[in-house]
């Protein structure tokens, strides 16, 4: 298939996969062997001050029933833990305990490392261009942002 018949969704996903492979391939190196695409996609949308369970399977697009399951992955590996909601005594939260926040500062230190290169290929110029683009399209996308 050429090139040019890619679609876009394809052609962001691409880069995007290069991405996590290298962020996973790191933290598996740093000794976070032990989290999976699946359970990095449920932690990516825990909010700073805690999720509800509820609402990670909703953005994460699973049933309440797979992200209570990758929770309870992500829970007994350290890397989450669940805190009463201070707005509803009857709800918990997620929140990220202290492996995943030192997981999240070493995937940060990756995706800069790569945003650097993909700069250096595209130029600074493109690069800001391309942000601005894919920010746009995401206020479009996401209703979570």
């Amino acid at each position: 298939m050429p090139n040019d018949a890619l679609n876009l969704g394809l052609l962001m996903f691409i880069p995007y996969r290069a991405m996590e492979d290298r962020v996973f391939d790191e933290l598996a190196a740093a000794g976070y062997d032990d989290i999976t695409r699946a359970q990095g996609r449920i932690f990516q949308r825990i909010a700073p001050g805690g999720s509800r369970l509820t609402d990670l399977a909703r953005q994460s697009s699973v049933t309440k029933q797979t992200a209570g399951f990758l929770v309870d992955q992500l829970e007994a590996a350290g890397y989450v833990t669940r805190i009463p909601d201070p707005s509803d005594g009857r709800a918990r939260l997620v929140v990220v305990a202290p492996r995943g926040a030192a997981a999240v500062a070493r995937s940060a230190g990756v995706v800069a490392e790569v945003e650097r290169e993909w700069t250096a290929h595209l130029g600074a110029e493109r690069t800001a261009v391309l942000r601005e683009l894919l920010t746009d399209l995401r206020a479009a996308t996401d209703p979570y942002a």
